[in-house]
């Protein structure tokens, strides 16, 4: 309230008047969208998007037009997400900055709109379920939404939905301060008015994204070797997942995509604080008596309106409310497949991918984008086993065991890739007389470029190794400095060549010498790399001792 004195015949008399209440100025709809998903970073490479529970987030930025007139005055800007982080909510280009931000906290629903109709009128229309003729009045709303539901109209007080009769609402508009859409306000103040266009950022909770790799073997390169295997093309296209778990869509948006873990420690989840949108609900007493029982075979409270608010999906089957020219429809849908090819950048120690074309992030819906294809990745297959130290190569239960197999390339141009690989999940798929059946599945952590990828895609079937001590009485622990007498016993099934990498022991526990092959370190192994010939089993005796012995 603004108070002026003044003085009227020497009698001085305070004068009340309310303050001027600042004007309500709607942006406009976005004119430029852009949309950065952060995948959740607790989950796994081999973890499914949860769908119904994304944890992962964006950050929005969406460019809005407002007039605003000369003073104080309030912008709405309506249909942000609704799992926003209020908090992280920033405003560029207006002329006299930020006074105060909101968050609007109801959105238009069953309850809200009886609330806001209070005292005013409405129609209510009734159907006669013998003859199908529906009957319509004017009635006022006498009561709130927390409870039974009582109108007056010339046939007095009655509650709704009692009568056991099918019963429409009409409401002629939507009371002020109501939307279907979240809603972010700002206060600002502009010295002389004017049209501008400004920016809203801000996190939103409820989105994520996973990549989904297709490798499929191609042609061989005859002649070509890489450690002793033979390289072959892969063929190599991967996709992006996104899901985006709010009721808001952003159509036309520029997205960009995170890879690489990000250290989060706020809870943006319990940050957001979604908007609430509460159904309407009917309590009447059962009709009849205790003894004859009721004629409604079922008087418990019952949803009187089911709109598909962006937070709350109430069952439409009851559904007896209508705004005149504004009935909201949300079906859950998917969006189509967009083919385009993500664009990598560096962002700190993570990978964005930027998706050159624009795209629509649906409402509760999932889309994929191509990011990478790749004809002609030079890869080879690679077998691996391990040797045992603690076993002794005549021990008769001693099975040879299957050696693991490997997909192995090198993520750089000139093998084809040079693009860093976020996680995801592979199908392998192999070529046969009858297509390409899938050989293989098998997920892939962040390649960074210049790393060598290496993937574990199973256990071989044509290919074992045995690997342990010959002395069963001498364990290299044992045994001070001295060396301890190993053998290796690999054994090559398929009609053609393969380089198996043997596992000797950690680098830093063991030290090992392997007569004509030499011995490096990789993923903290003692590993000597050997070429095993077709149909054949190759035999060789090699020494290990313990290099903190004395």
């Amino acid at each position: 309230m603004r108070r002026a004195a003044t003085c009227l015949g020497g009698l001085a008399v305070l004068i009340t008047a309310p303050l001027t209440a600042r004007e309500v100025v709607d942006a406009s709809p976005p004119t430029d969208l852009s949309v950065t998903i952060y995948r959740n970073p607790d989950r796994d490479p081999d973890e499914p998007l949860e769908r119904d529970f994304p944890q992962g987030f964006a950050l929005i930025s969406e460019t809005r037009r407002v007039t605003l007139p000369q003073g104080e005055s309030t912008i709405r800007f309506e249909g942000v997400a609704e799992g926003m982080v209020g908090v992280s909510a920033i405003v560029t280009g207006l002329p006299g900055g930020t006074i105060e931000k909101n968050r609007n906290a109801q959105l238009l629903s069953p309850a809200a709109l009886v609330n806001g109709t209070l005292g005013n009128r409405v129609t209510i229309t009734r159907t006669n379920p013998a003859t199908g003729a529906a009957v319509s009045e004017q009635a006022i709303v006498r009561t709130r939404a927390d409870g039974g539901l009582v109108l007056q109209s010339s046939q007095g007080f009655e509650a709704v939905r009692c009568a056991g009769l099918p019963e429409t609402l009409t409401f002629d508009r939507v009371p002020k301060g109501l939307s279907a859409a979240p809603v972010y306000s700002v206060d600002t103040r502009s010295p002389k008015g004017g049209t501008y266009d400004v920016t809203l950022t801000y996190l939103s909770w409820g989105f994520d994204w996973q990549a989904n790799y297709v490798g499929t073997v191609g042609r061989k390169n005859a002649g070509a070797k890489a450690g002793g295997g033979e390289e072959f093309d892969l063929q190599l296209l991967s996709w992006l997942t996104l899901l985006n778990d709010n009721g808001q869509s952003f159509d036309n948006a520029r997205l960009q995509i995170i890879a690489g873990t990000l250290n989060v420690d706020s809870d943006y989840e319990g940050l957001s604080d979604p908007p609430t949108a509460e159904p309407l609900r009917l309590e009447c007493y059962p009709i009849g008596s205790t003894s004859a029982g009721s004629p409604v075979p079922d008087y418990r409270p019952q949803p009187v309106f089911a709109p598909p608010s962006p937070m709350a999906m109430v069952e439409r089957s009851a559904e007896m409310i209508v705004v005149t020219g504004s009935r909201i429809a949300a079906d859950e849908f998917e969006a189509p497949v967009a083919v385009t090819t993500a664009e990598e950048e560096d962002l700190g120690d993570l990978k964005l991918f930027r998706v050159p074309d624009r795209v629509d992030v649906s409402a509760k819906g999932m889309k994929q984008v191509a990011f990478l294809n790749k004809d002609a990745v030079k890869a080879r297959y690679l077998y691996e086993a391990g040797c045992d130290p603690r076993e002794w190569i005549d021990d008769e239960d001693e099975e040879p065991q299957p050696a693991s197999m490997l997909l192995v390339t090198k993520n750089e141009t000139a093998k084809g890739l040079g693009i860093a690989l976020p996680q995801g999940a592979l199908n392998l798929f192999e070529p046969t007389e009858r297509g390409a059946q899938l050989a293989a599945t098998t997920t892939l952590r962040d390649y960074a470029r210049g790393q060598d990828v290496e993937l574990e895609i199973g256990e071989s079937a044509q290919v074992f190794a045995r690997c342990a001590r010959i002395d069963e009485d001498r364990h290299p622990r044992d045994s001070g400095r001295k060396w301890t007498k190993m053998r290796a016993e690999l054994t090559n099934a398929n009609p053609h060549p393969v380089t198996l990498r043997l596992q000797l022991g950690w680098s830093s526990q063991w030290e090992a010498r392997v007569p004509r092959e030499s011995v490096v370190v990789k993923n903290g192994y003692k590993v000597a790399v050997v070429t095993i010939p077709a149909n054949q089993t190759r035999t060789f005796d090699w020494r290990l001792r313990d290099v903190d012995a004395e």
